[in-house]
């Protein structure tokens, strides 16, 4: 699914009404249905509705989907910002008139100059109209005392669009507190870019699209760097494997990973990896951990290093499809010392995970050599290692497209809705995923299976993308069975080839 920006939204709006021969009100009627639908579904009448809608056409969603709740039998008190009489668009005075026209009895508050808010309990819902994404201005003045008044209250909110005060696109000029703090965002027809940023997730609460039947055409033929990542788009990506092929038509991986007292990282890359896949795995390891590699995976081949307890060498010894290094290495000088020279010598994208990062992270001349098209997995505490400590998601992701597009590398920034950021700019938030994966081993585990397909041949583009996914949904699929609070790295390895065939099946 394509994000787009607010400017692009409104484009999009326009060709519709243009093109289609559809009119802005019934755009807003159409948005109306779905929220009213979305409250009619969840919530019961018995329980005190109000409204507060703006002078726009968020406002004017609200009002008319005001009006087909009180229909419904909600018992709905509205409060419509009119500062002097005349500020309300086009839309919302037809929306307005429409309104009036109801027959059953409602409360219609038209504030005009100044006003004395309701008393809001946690036994009401609050429909927030007040703003969509054409504002402009963070809210000032009463809208603030509005917005915390909403949510002290304990009442149910829920926010038209975006949560009123939120920006659809970059929020570095907000005050979080100041913005209205939604349950549930009904977005409309597309989710805004701000919606996959942590910044915002107390703020947009679970959010929820509208289909609103926008200009097919319009969407297919407006650009936009940004992508949300479902199931369908990996569908397509991965290839059907073929009857006569055998092991070696799916490449050979070498994961350089494990050290005394982190073998268990080896592990489960390993695992990741074997069950996304690849043709051939092998694991370079300290020596010590033969027995442990051996026994724990056993379709693994292992490569001893010449050092016991620590890698000390990380030339590979033959040819790979694709090199994975970093889960569980640790910090030792030898160790530093070998990915120095792994990393100035090596031509072919590799993935990069873990302490590779910290090493890179106290030597960032190392960004200079790395192979074009290799793939960085870092969470945010590692990334802000990498590249300074940043004050914000939204400031993470903008530094995560300034490194991609120098160094020419793919940066995996892990999180909720994991972003995939790219060289050309693009960037592919992850829909897969639960908090169940806040485990020790699941980055161990993507780094596997990410390296898998690179050796099967997928583009590192795309192999990030697609294991990403994958790894979202291995992680589902694990909790299913354990629950939040008991899957480990290792259920999520073994759960990767069901994730897999649900994507190739369903």
């Amino acid at each position: 699914m394509k994000i787009f920006t607010t400017d692009n939204i409104r484009a999009i709006d326009r060709a519709t009404i243009d093109g289609e021969g559809v009119s802005s009100i019934e755009l807003i009627h159409r948005a109306a249905e779905g929220i009213a639908g979305h409250i009619l579904k969840h919530y019961s009448p018995s329980r005190p509705l109000v409204v507060f809608a703006g002078s726009g056409n968020n406002g004017a969603d609200a009002l008319i989907a005001s009006k087909y709740l009180i229909e419904a039998g909600f018992r709905v008190s509205i409060l419509l910002f009119n500062f002097n009489g005349n500020s309300l668009s086009r839309d919302c005075r037809i929306a307005y008139q429409e309104l009036l026209q109801t027959e059953t009895p409602f409360d219609l508050t038209e504030i005009r100059d100044r006003a004395e808010l309701p008393m809001l309990t946690p036994d009401h819902i609050v429909l927030d109209g007040l703003f969509g994404t054409g504002l402009r201005d963070p809210l000032s003045g009463g809208f603030t005392i509005l917005s915390r008044t909403m949510w002290d209250s304990g009442a149910t909110v829920i926010s038209i669009d975006v949560p009123s005060g939120l920006f659809g696109d970059w929020n570095a000029r907000i005050i979080a507190r100041d913005v209205v703090h939604a349950h549930t965002t009904l977005a409309i027809q597309f989710p805004r870019l701000s919606f996959f940023l942590a910044d915002n997730a107390d703020l947009v609460g679970r959010w929820e699209v509208l289909d609103i039947g926008l200009s097919r055409r319009a969407i297919e033929e407006t650009d936009t760097p940004y992508y949300y990542v479902e199931r369908e788009d990996v569908r397509a990506v991965l290839k059907p494997r073929q009857p006569f092929s055998s092991k070696a038509d799916y490449g050979q991986a070498l994961l350089i990973a494990g050290s005394y007292g982190m073998m268990g990282a080896a592990v489960m890359a390993a695992r990741g990896a074997l069950r996304s896949g690849v043709g051939k795995l092998t694991v370079h390891s300290p020596r010590f951990g033969f027995s442990i590699m051996q026994s724990q995976v056993a379709e693994a081949l292992f490569s001893p290093d010449k050092n016991d307890i620590v890698i000390s060498d990380m030339t590979p010894r033959f040819t790979y499809n694709a090199v994975g290094v970093g889960p569980g290495i640790g910090l030792n000088d030898a160790t530093r010392g070998a990915f120095d020279s792994l990393v100035k010598n090596m031509k072919r994208p590799m993935v990069i995970d873990a302490d590779g990062l910290n090493i890179i992270a106290a030597n960032m001349a190392l960004m200079d050599h790395l192979p074009p098209g290799s793939v960085l997995t870092p969470h945010a505490g590692e990334f802000d290692r990498l590249f300074g400590a940043q004050s914000s998601a939204e400031a993470r992701l903008l530094k995560a497209l300034e490194i991609s597009r120098k160094y020419k590398v793919i940066i995996v920034l892990k999180g909720r809705y994991t972003a995939t950021v790219r060289p050309d700019g693009k960037v592919f938030f992850n829909s897969t995923g639960t908090p169940a994966m806040a485990t020790p081993g699941s980055g161990d585990v993507l780094t596997g299976i990410i390296t898998s397909l690179m050796a099967q041949g997928y583009k590192p583009e795309a192999a990030s993308v697609a294991g990403v996914y994958i790894h979202g949904l291995a992680g589902e699929i694990a909790a299913a069975t354990h629950g939040e609070y008991g899957v480990t790295g290792l259920d999520i390895a073994e759960a990767t080839g069901r994730a897999i065939k649900s994507i190739m099946t369903t």
